[in-house]
């Protein structure tokens, strides 16, 4: 499949770091006076970082979509030096991706005797001995509340079960525009696609419906660039290859924008997925709920 992804002009960037607070997933850095891409395996293509680069030195190229391979992109990565290698691993170890992690530290110790800096240097810096390697511009930062994160509930659910229902949800974000289909727990999950309203319509939805799966959310009436949403879930299905996506709406007409989104990408996957259809009445309860596909 075809998959969208920044490109960086480095003669045109003049280092401004306007472009940086536009990136969701914090996949853009300021570094040595130009902005780079720390991680190809966050960026979704959406671009918002295009409109805020006084230069145009940022571009959305379209390109045949691989594997994800963290060896040949740490190997790029040092080209570009030091300070572009330790802002990439600090950015997977920020986002919790530790398997891809440990197989960049696993290349850098194969080969270290090419490297501009030293292993200890690399293990200093994942311990926080050593200061940020490249602060951000004064324009601004990314938003905490957007960087991906998979977390175990077990602990807060054992400290509420006495006062008010546990929470099943393990991961962060969950709004479509927010989430990133290469976020590692999203590799064979159980997906739920859920409309925003149906957690609060329905009472027991934390354990009826997020536990086991990983959570996206939208709304097929209000959200603006739904194509954004088809393109993350077929990259859902074909990259991260979920085991079953269950879609949970309202019982309102417009909902039922949320179950075609789902249709259409199956339509243009590579791969078919079961797909299971529950709707919540507008008082709570669930009129529905069958294997559609």
């Amino acid at each position: 499949m075809i998959r969208e992804i920044v490109k960086i002009d480095e003669e045109l960037c003049d280092g401004c770091g306007q472009c940086v607070p536009n990136c969701h997933e914090g996949a853009l850095q300021i570094i040595d006076g130009k902005a780079r891409l720390v991680s190809e395996l966050m960026c979704d293509g959406l671009g918002a970082c295009l409109g805020h680069c006084p230069q145009g030195a940022i571009t959305v190229e379209k390109r045949e979509a691989v594997e994800y391979d963290e060896e040949a992109v740490i190997a790029q990565m040092i080209e570009k030096g030091r300070a572009t290698v330790f802002a990439h691993l600090k950015h997977l170890q920020d986002h919790n991706e530790m398997g891809y992690l440990k197989e960049a530290l696993n290349y850098l110790k194969a080969n270290r005797e090419s490297l501009p800096f030293s292993i200890k240097e690399v293990h200093e810096l994942l311990h926080g001995i050593e200061k940020p390697v490249s602060p951000q511009p004064k324009t601004g930062a990314t938003c905490p509340g957007s960087a991906s994160q998979s977390f175990n509930a077990t602990g807060f659910k054992m400290a509420s079960q006495a006062t008010e229902a546990a929470s099943e949800l393990d991961h962060w974000p969950v709004q479509m525009h927010l989430i990133n289909p290469a976020a590692s727990y999203f590799q064979g999950a159980d997906l739920l696609v859920a409309a925003d309203c149906a957690a609060f319509a329905h009472g027991d939805f934390h354990r009826k419906f997020i536990a086991g799966k990983k959570m996206v959310i939208a709304c097929p009436k209000l959200d603006q660039g739904k194509e954004i949403y088809m393109q993350k879930l077929i990259r859902l299905i074909d990259e991260a290859k979920v085991n079953t996506i269950t879609v949970v709406v309202m019982e309102v007409p417009c909902c039922g924008g949320l179950t075609r989104m789902v249709q259409m990408a199956l339509a243009q996957a590579s791969r078919k997925v079961p797909v299971k259809i529950a709707m919540i009445g507008i008082k709570g309860e669930v009129l529905s709920e069958e294997w559609a596909i």
